[in-house]
């Protein structure tokens, strides 16, 4: 699988998805073969390694073309498509807390004439953790066949289906400043007695491209998302608010079921071509993308009242909670009648981008894209969903134009600028029922590229400003918990330096360092008839430094078939705000990894053989917390995992 490198950084959550912070902005999105994974309003995406590609993190214009991403960048995982060339893997991991995985890979031409070709790729995982009663039992398969039935057109169409049993996990709760003084294995969320969660995913994707001729082609994507989660929680409570009693070590907590559906169509066409005129080259893009999603949320139990039974004391637990409780909160809710929560996004783009090429030095993009976004959410009784009031939507349109320029006086040497901006409808609604304007992000940039060792070395540095208005945050001040607030701006400025490559034939490195400034500048919340006054406040889960580096070292050569490998890795994090009002924060860490592997080349067969190690010298530190959880920040900050061990045995054929 291949990873591009870019400067960002995985939020951990709390089982519900997988987020990523770039450049300041929490982006929940991930997309899947260029179209949105989850939707406008779905749930954070969830992914599985076995059926991908590569992953890449674009930063900046490039993210916008996309449509409905953040100003700063998006992720995008391509999938694996078959292949002409008969290959064959199977891999099996092994590893602490009682890891295991097996996964495959299996792609072969269907007829003589290679018109038809199949993939046929998955995984089975089971584990536990390093947290207590935290458990994971994964299937995930992903049949894929492409059909070329001329020289110019072929036809993709492949199916993921993953499902997945595991225990979700709130992570650790605040006393005062900082996280609990208390085991990072210890967990108040989950008890022996917690049922099983469960996660299950169906997509299904084409993709069809045509060549009308060497320089003009049409390109068309599809995705449709099927998802289905349900969870329950031993929560504190009031989940949103400081749950500890007088003694300050007793939790209280009550029981939270929470289940979601959602569906979400999308697809794109684009039209590709490159031509000249006069002394300029043009590489162009026009193309049009359109997305619909709809989702249920339902909420059972109680995550506001404390029930007298179920308070733990944190520096000294006693779990064994009765069954009859989580059987009693499936059919119990703190908002009877209103416990069903109906969301629906509708979106229609248009872009376009202009890549004109003067004397092979001057490079200038131009172009943008107008959105017409179409949101609605209305609560119901889930018992009655039909009986709900129609949804009443509001109506949002804008144009986000893009400009950049890169000049390259020599080969190895790259001066480049561009401005941004990008547009996001918001389906929430507030306390009063009200809903809210569209997000608007801005970007600044400007930065150099160089190369170095004839070229096998790249490195780039880069200065940002992005601003972005109106971003959705849970309202902490309602007992409601799909209550949204808006804050009023959002600044994130900073530098980022970026080196990769070969320094020798035998010494690859991977490194990354970045400053960020990344503040709360404008705040239009209303509490007790004044203003919140959060200007200032620096954004949560962003350090102000952040860096990593990784160094690689091949026995035999870069490029060798067999022979030892070798790697020794850090990442560093400041200290970081735990939510936006600053009440408390997560210490700064430094985490080393190393691994070693043996590749051995046996006819047409390889073998090769990994060992990693994550967190080397067992540091305990703290990941993140998770803002869209179903609590406040300072009851779910997530621990980092300590030493973890992962060996491998992988067979190609």
């Amino acid at each position: 699988m291949k990873i591009i490198l870019s400067q960002s950084r995985s939020q951990s959550t709390t089982g519900l998805g997988t987020g990523f912070i770039i450049r300041g902005f929490l982006n929940k999105q991930i997309y899947r073969n260029g179209l949105s994974g989850a939707g406008a309003g779905g749930p954070q995406s969830e992914f599985d390694t076995a059926n991908l590609q590569s992953v890449e993190v674009l930063k900046g214009p490039a993210s916008i073309l996309y449509g409905r991403a953040e100003p700063g960048g998006l992720v995008n995982i391509t999938t694996k498509k078959p292949l002409d060339t008969p290959y064959y893997s199977l891999e099996q991991q092994f590893g602490s807390y009682d890891w295991y995985r097996t996964q495959w890979d299996a792609t072969c031409p269907v007829t003589k004439d290679s018109s038809l070709l199949y993939r046929f790729t998955g995984a089975y995982q089971n584990n536990n953790s390093f947290r207590d009663f935290i458990s994971n039992d994964r299937i995930v398969v992903a049949p894929t066949v492409t059909w070329t039935p001329t020289d110019s057109t072929d036809i993709t169409l492949g199916v993921e289906y993953m499902n997945q049993d595991y225990q979700a996990d709130l992570g650790i709760p605040v006393i005062g400043t900082r996280p609990a003084p208390i085991p990072i294995s210890r967990s108040y969320s989950s008890d022996p007695n917690d049922p099983i969660d469960n996660k299950d995913r169906v997509s299904v994707g084409t993709e069809i491209n045509h060549h009308f001729n060497d320089d003009w082609a049409i390109h068309s994507r599809f995705l449709t998302n099927f998802e289905h989660g349900d969870q329950i929680f031993i929560n504190p409570a009031d989940a949103f608010a400081d749950a500890f009693q007088a003694d300050g070590h007793t939790l209280n907590r009550n029981i939270f079921y929470q289940v979601t559906d959602s569906e979400t169509y999308n697809t794109n066409l684009d039209l590709t071509g490159r031509f000249e005129i006069g002394p300029t080259k043009h590489e162009t893009l026009v193309g049009f993308d359109y997305l619909n999603d709809y989702s249920e949320y339902s909420i059972f139990g109680d995550y506001l009242n404390p029930n007298p039974d179920l308070a733990l004391d944190i520096f000294n637990p006693i779990y064994g909670i009765s069954p009859a409780l989580f059987q009693n909160a499936y059919k119990t809710t703190n908002f009877p009648g209103e416990n069903l929560y109906l969301s629906k996004n509708e979106w229609y783009g248009v872009y376009f981008e202009d890549h004109i090429t003067l004397w092979n030095k001057l490079h200038i993009t131009g172009g943008g894209r107008y959105d017409w976004a179409k949101t609605g959410t209305v609560t119901a009784d889930s018992t009655n969903a039909s009986a709900a009031a129609p949804i009443e939507f509001r109506k949002d349109e804008g144009f986000s134009p893009r400009v950049g320029i890169l000049y390259q006086p020599i080969k190895e040497l790259g001066l480049f600028g561009n401005w941004t901006t990008s547009f996001g409808a918001n389906n929430g609604i507030s306390a009063s029922g009200g809903g809210f304007d569209p997000q608007i992000g801005e970007q600044f940039e400007v930065g150099i590229k160089t190369a170095f060792f004839d070229q096998r070395v790249l490195a780039t540095l880069a200065y940002y400003h992005l601003t972005k208005s109106n971003i959705l945050t849970p309202d902490l001040t309602t007992p409601d918990l799909r209550d949204r607030v808006a804050i009023g701006e959002q600044r994130s400025e900073g530098i980022e330096l970026d080196i990769t490559g070969r320094l020798t034939d035998q010494l690859s490195i991977i490194s990354s360092y970045t400053f960020t400034d990344a503040t709360i500048t404008k705040d239009n919340r209303i509490l007790d008839g004044v203003l919140n006054g959060y200007e200032g406040k620096r954004l949560n889960n962003v350090p102000e430094h952040s860096a990593s580096l990784w160094l690689k070292y091949d026995l035999n050569g870069f490029e060798a078939q067999d022979g030892w490998s070798f790697g020794l890795g850090g990442v560093l994090a400041g200290q970081r705000e735990g939510d936006v009002e600053n009440t408390f924060q997560l210490p700064g860490y430094v985490r080393m990894d190393a691994f070693a592997n043996y590749k051995l080349k046996v006819g047409p067969t390889r073998v090769t053989t990994s060992f990693n190690i994550r967190n080397l010298l067992d540091k305990d530190y703290y990941e993140s917390t998770d803002p869209d959880a179903n609590v406040a920040p300072r009851n779910g900050v997530y621990p980092g995992a300590p030493l973890t061990a992962m060996g491998s045995v992988k067979v190609e054929f």
